[in-house]
């Protein structure tokens, strides 16, 4: 199946939505232009408009993750390398920020993304990381790839929701931590930007790994199956709802996750994870982001050949919000 080029905005002039999934990057998501039946009050949106950044850097010694996060009426970002033969965090951070001050979020996926606060500060672009904490720090390029997937689609209990994700990139660059450096040369980069009026309790379940060649993207919950995907030999092919097999209370155990459609049967097997719990009282979230490694096949299409999948580095994730 052969997906349709994006849309160059996803709301029309006539504030209709480009519902679906498609190939590309689409230049604008406005959500103060829609029309019924997905139009929200200002007041709505500003409590429950959502957007994240996040870019993973998977290398051979070591994974890492920086994401920042507009909830509308604040902010938060995170960071951290996870070194695999440890098979330990050696650098964290995790930090609310200001409202309406630390975050300043992209429009879409090919904008430019920053955090601030005190002297930590967080540039994520379409092509470029930049980090800077006490004692940790990356600088990473990353660049080529299969088309973006883009995916648009409605919400329960919000309104719409538009996320684009990306294939595996080639990486260079280095992460410092404490008076160590990490060479990132030959690792892949990947990128999740997603940008929604979500509703105010949200959860899901998702999988990500990349290689140059082979990647996926994998969610069940508020977004159904709208966000799957495979990356296969340059090629974006949509996939179907996702089942996730795992033990909620022991998350370091195997996980098995398959396709409706067919095309993906995997087992993802952890080794460490980075696990974060916040009750604000008018707002909640519990989290845990395994990294580990996928292992089992995939198909371009139902007739075709299964392709093996072997130790494919990534992660997986659990995560519910009251936001």
């Amino acid at each position: 199946m052969t997906l349709p080029a994006a849309p160059r905005s996803i709301v029309g002039p006539d504030g209709q939505v480009a519902l679906g999934r498609f190939c590309g990057l689409a230049e604008g998501i406005d959500w103060r232009a829609l029309a019924p039946p997905y139009r929200r009050s200002a007041w709505w949106r500003r409590f429950h408009h959502k957007r994240w950044h996040y870019v993973a850097l998977a290398c051979e010694d070591v994974f890492c993750a920086v994401a920042i996060v507009d909830l509308g009426w604040t902010s938060t970002a995170f960071a951290y390398v996870f070194e695999r033969r440890a098979r330990q965090l050696i650098a964290s951070f995790a930090q609310n920020g200001l409202p309406g001050l630390s975050a300043r979020l992209a429009d879409h996926g090919a904008g430019a993304s920053r955090f601030r606060f005190l002297a930590s500060q967080i540039d994520i672009g379409p092509d470029a990381l930049t980090l800077r904490c006490a004692g940790f720090e990356v600088d990473a390029l990353f660049h080529g790839g299969a088309p973006h997937l883009l995916a648009v689609g409605t919400v329960a209990g919000g309104s719409v929701h538009a996320t684009q994700k990306s294939a595996g990139m080639a990486l260079t660059g280095e992460a410092r931590v404490g008076g160590r450096r990490i060479a990132l040369h030959g690792g892949v980069a990947s990128v999740d930007y997603s940008n929604g009026l979500l509703a105010r309790e949200t959860d899901w379940r998702w999988a990500c790994a990349h290689s140059r060649t082979l990647g996926f993207n994998l969610q069940a919950g508020y977004f159904g199956a709208n966000e799957n995907a495979l990356w296969l030999g340059g090629a974006l092919i949509p996939l179907g709802a996702a089942r996730f097999a795992f033990d909620a209370a022991d998350p370091m155990a195997p996980w098995r996750i398959h396709t409706d459609c067919g095309l993906l049967n995997l087992q993802f097997t952890p080794e460490g994870l980075r696990r974060d719990d916040k009750n604000l009282l008018i707002a909640a979230s519990k989290y845990v982001q395994p990294i580990g490694t996928f292992s089992g096949w995939v198909k371009a299409d139902a007739k075709g050949p299964a392709i093996a999948v072997e130790a494919l580095l990534g992660v997986t994730e659990e995560h519910r919000s009251r936001w």
